[in-house]
């Protein structure tokens, strides 16, 4: 951004950050079997046979099963993927590991970046891009002695 930002009256408080991703999914028992059981997220709440929602920390991923009028084409979609935070830089590789042994869709390998963070893309069941990432600001583990 080149330009200062203008806007009318003071901002708030800080937000308590992005802990809350809602998914419409076409397999929704796929999907449960991919965030739950592969994840291990716990169901927080299911107040239906249609939505389920799930924790694993501090953060929130509602699953909907699919309306027949929501297209999920990814010509329609403006998500480009959602992460979970790893605490430990050689857990990324142990998911990595454990995932692809269970048939999940990966889109690439771990693979360290410039900025110190690690990780790796695979799918979920409905074709949504999950990122496993270690990420020093956010993870809470150590950073590897250089």
């Amino acid at each position: 951004m080149s330009q200062a930002a203008t806007y009318i009256g003071e901002r708030p408080n800080p937000t308590a950050g992005m802990r809350h991703v809602a998914l419409f999914v076409p397999d929704f028992d796929a999907a449960c079997y991919f965030y739950i059981e592969l994840l291990g997220m716990a169901v927080e709440w299911q107040p239906d046979p249609d939505n389920i929602y799930l924790c694993s920390g501090n953060d929130n991923v509602a699953l909907h099963n699919k309306p027949d009028n929501v297209n999920l084409d990814p010509a329609h979609q403006r998500l480009d993927h959602i992460g979970f935070i790893i605490d430990e830089i050689d857990d990324v590789d142990s998911w990595y590991t454990f995932l692809k042994a269970n048939d999940v869709k990966m889109q690439s390998e771990p693979r360290t970046h410039r900025d110190g963070a690690r990780s790796f893309y695979c799918l979920d069941p409905a074709g949504t891009l999950v990122q496993i990432i270690y990420h020093p600001p956010l993870s809470t583990g150590d950073a590897p002695s250089v």
